[in-house]
């Protein structure tokens, strides 16, 4: 597993708005390490077995944290990121609609500290049988040792169901994020998977858009020796269309399906046509 592990001690950040309570909830119950909540001016109440904070220097003064998930509204989503980036080694960014300026703010103060970020705009992480920092549905996940990093979130789910069910599983499912600027790229996670013992095999999910595929086959040619398998959606989006995602936006040849199939099958990675086809390739390459 990789990121997310044992040693993770993590608090939430907007426990007490909706989506922040409904997915603590969803996190505690399959086992995460989720120490306390933070919402400013909530200070003093508690959350099921939680104590929520005003701040996340309180919470360091009573607890060892190391970790945090941010359910907070765009408007304020910097302002969390900073303060979690100041204090904390790993931050998942769970909201979207952050504008831009604030993601590269945010992405280049974490450069600066040398702190992971994971998202915006993200699904989270899940390391089955640890825990999960994210929104994701538990049920489709399972032990296993395919690593799988993707940008998209329904697109994780789908894979990581082909591959339960072909009772391989996953070390870590990990999403980046469709948005323009994101924390953890490919590359970095690919590398992690690399170094993992606890992952055989890579599965990665790319979407038109941008140059983030183009990047990582680079980075496999050079530097990862575990089979990798990809798939990239959106094959059939006309030029110049959004797909879904903010970052998912094609000019001219750069960012096209083809672009990105082309550099990772010239980087020996297996690209599959259709998300069916995973499961096969997986398997023929053992």
């Amino acid at each position: 597993m990789i990121i997310l592990d044992k040693n993770t001690k993590c608090l939430v950040q907007g426990i007490t708005g909706k989506q922040g309570s409904f997915h603590t909830e969803q996190m505690l119950n399959y086992n995460t390490n989720i120490v306390a909540g933070v919402t400013p001016g909530r200070g003093g109440q508690t959350f099921g077995p939680l104590n929520v904070y005003d701040s996340i220097e309180e919470v360091k003064e009573e607890m060892d944290v190391n970790a945090s998930i941010i359910f907070v509204p765009a408007p304020f989503a910097k302002d969390a990121a900073f303060e979690s980036i100041k204090h904390l080694d790993l931050v998942v960014i769970i909201t979207e609609h952050i504008p831009v300026q604030d993601s590269m703010q945010i992405m280049e103060y974490a450069r600066q500290q040398g702190v992971t970020v994971v998202g915006p705009n993200t699904p989270g992480i899940i390391s089955p049988g640890v825990g999960k920092l994210g929104i994701m549905p538990t049920h489709i996940f399972q032990e296993g040792n395919v690593g799988l990093v993707s940008r998209s979130g329904t697109l994780t789910y789908e894979f990581a169901h082909q591959i339960s069910r072909a009772g391989m599983g996953q070390s870590t499912c990990v999403g980046i994020g469709g948005d323009p600027v994101v924390g953890l790229d490919f590359a970095t996670v690919l590398q992690k998977f690399e170094n993992d013992p606890g992952t055989e095999s890579i599965v990665m999910i790319g979407e038109i858009g941008g140059n983030a595929e183009e990047r990582a086959a680079e980075y496999i040619q050079d530097n990862i020796s575990k089979p990798v398998f990809a798939y990239i959606s959106g094959t059939t989006a006309p030029p110049g269309k959004r797909m879904g995602h903010a970052g998912a936006i094609i000019e001219g040849t750069s960012g096209t399906a083809s672009s990105k199939i082309e550099a990772l099958e010239s980087a020996g990675v297996q690209v599959a046509q259709k998300p069916s086809q995973i499961v096969d390739m997986i398997n023929k390459s053992k």
